[in-house]
């Protein structure tokens, strides 16, 4: 089981992602725990105050450090030592290996920045500073929605199909091959004829030759880090699969 602990002074923004779909399962199998822990419960005046104005003079407010603090202490007191992350687009890019290496840890916690951000004391709490992407949020929470997902679908059992992971875009440091369902024809728009043919192993080169081309196209600096096998390297020289099957022998 991976525990978040996610604090956040908007609580009621996690209550959907929790109560759908995967996520919605992984909790109910206790694959996944999420705990949201406002600091406005740990501020000490009468109106719960969580933010002031920045020292030094500058537009908006700030997230105190005291009630964030005690936060983090409620979470040490119940035992835990998570591996603690705060979101900020200074950040380490987040990507799927990072999901990866959060999806082997077994307590997590998410620092969730609002306004301005937060007193800079607060880092001292941090292990990482994340971020999901070169643009402003209006506060840590989405980011915070967009990590938990990612790493929660590669907790073993979270998925019902567990192959769905092996395909996914980036498993393997590649795009994701093209997918198409019924019916084979729509408005003019047919379904390859090798996906219909029923043979498995030409359908399995096909699919690999579209994520190396899709690659190739979408994203060609993906392949510069790619454990690419001979044969996808001869993929590669081929614009035209059924060029590539006529010339190679496989």
């Amino acid at each position: 089981m991976i525990k978040f602990y996610i604090i956040s002074i908007f609580p009621e923004f996690f209550e959907c992602f929790k109560n759908v779909g995967i996520v919605s399962r992984a909790i109910k199998s206790n694959k996944v725990s999420i705990e949201i822990i406002n600091p406005r419960d740990f501020a000490t005046d009468k109106h719960k105050t969580v933010d002031d104005v920045v020292y030094g003079g500058g537009p908006g407010m700030l997230l105190k450090p005291e009630p964030i603090f005690k936060a983090f202490d409620y979470i040490k007191e119940k035992g835990a030592l998570p591996y603690t992350l705060i979101t900020e687009p200074w950040g380490k890019r987040f990507n799927q290996d990072y999901a990866k290496f959060l999806s082997e840890k077994k307590e997590i916690a998410i620092i969730c920045g609002r306004y301005e951000g937060v007193d800079e004391r607060v880092k001292t709490l941090v292990d990482d500073e994340i971020s999901i992407g070169d643009f402003i949020l209006s506060g840590g929470e989405p980011a915070a929605i967009v990590i938990m997902d990612a790493v929660i679908r590669l907790i073993p059992g979270a998925l019902s199909e567990e192959e769905s992971l092996k395909v996914d875009s980036f498993s393997d440091g590649l795009l994701g091959y093209p997918n198409y369902t019924r019916p084979a024809e729509f408005r003019g728009m047919k379904v390859p004829q090798i996906l219909l043919s029923g043979n498995h192993k030409l359908i399995s080169l096909w699919r690999r030759w579209q994520q190396l081309k899709r690659t190739k196209e979408k994203r060609p600096d993906l392949l510069q880090k790619a454990n690419l096998s001979d044969l996808d390297k001869k993929m590669l020289e081929y614009d035209n699969f059924e060029d590539f099957i006529e010339k190679v022998r496989v």
